[in-house]
């Protein structure tokens, strides 16, 4: 069985040879966030004429897709150390990371498997039969100090649900960090809360328009 030579995007595949592996692991901070914004920059963001929706509700003619970029193993682990690495670098010590369903999933599960961490999944809303739980994975509660993560910010609805329900289980959060982030509007909510945050690149970095606030 052959393989197209053309795969479709988020399934091209990432050989990356056992050098290149080793290097991820020994790259300093700047090196790691370097190549995980030109990965980024080649993988997640999309233009589109009529504009799209987003998440937030408003429309854009652009569209940044970081579950798709990262979908290739190597790539997810690039993202992952190049996030956990401005953690380090900032001071920031932490018992558990995650962050709402979708786009919090995989950089959860990345992030603590470098950090050697552990990984929790907030629901939308608390599951309907079973135990009723709303946050999956590791057991959250007073004394443990948590990162949330988003994969793409626009207006901070999806980090902002996702604090809200850390925070009723007693949790410390001790910081935010996102793939990108495309406006101002969380750095300042975020801000309002006492939370450190570090997005791994903000619009500036990729010379986009920032999301307003409606």
């Amino acid at each position: 069985m052959h393989l197209p030579t053309q795969l479709p995007h988020g399934l091209r595949s990432r050989r990356w040879s056992p050098d290149a592996v080793v290097t991820i692991a020994t790259m300093t901070t700047n090196e790691l966030v370097a190549a995980a914004r030109k990965l980024l920059r080649t993988n997640a963001i999309s233009h589109f004429d009529p504009p799209i929706q987003l998440a937030s509700g408003q429309m854009s003619t652009v569209f940044i897709d970081g579950k798709a970029a990262l979908a290739a193993a190597r790539d997810l682990e690039l993202a992952c150390r190049a996030m956990h690495s401005q953690l380090v670098d900032a001071g920031i010590e932490f018992d558990a990371v995650g962050g709402l369903t979708l786009g919090a999933d995989h950089l959860a599960v990345g992030i603590a498997l470098v950090a050697d961490a552990s990984w929790f999944i907030v629901r939308k809303r608390a599951k309907q039969r079973g135990t009723a739980q709303r946050i999956e994975g590791a057991r959250l509660g007073p004394g443990v100090r948590v990162v949330l993560v988003e994969d793409v910010v626009s207006t901070g609805g999806s980090m902002f649900a996702a604090l809200d329900a850390i925070e009723a289980t007693g949790a410390d959060i001790v910081a935010a960090t996102t793939l990108i982030d495309r406006g101002d509007i969380a750095t300042a909510a975020l801000a309002g809360h006492g939370i450190p945050y570090f997005p791994l690149g903000t619009y500036h970095d990729f010379d986009l328009a920032p999301v307003e606030a409606v």
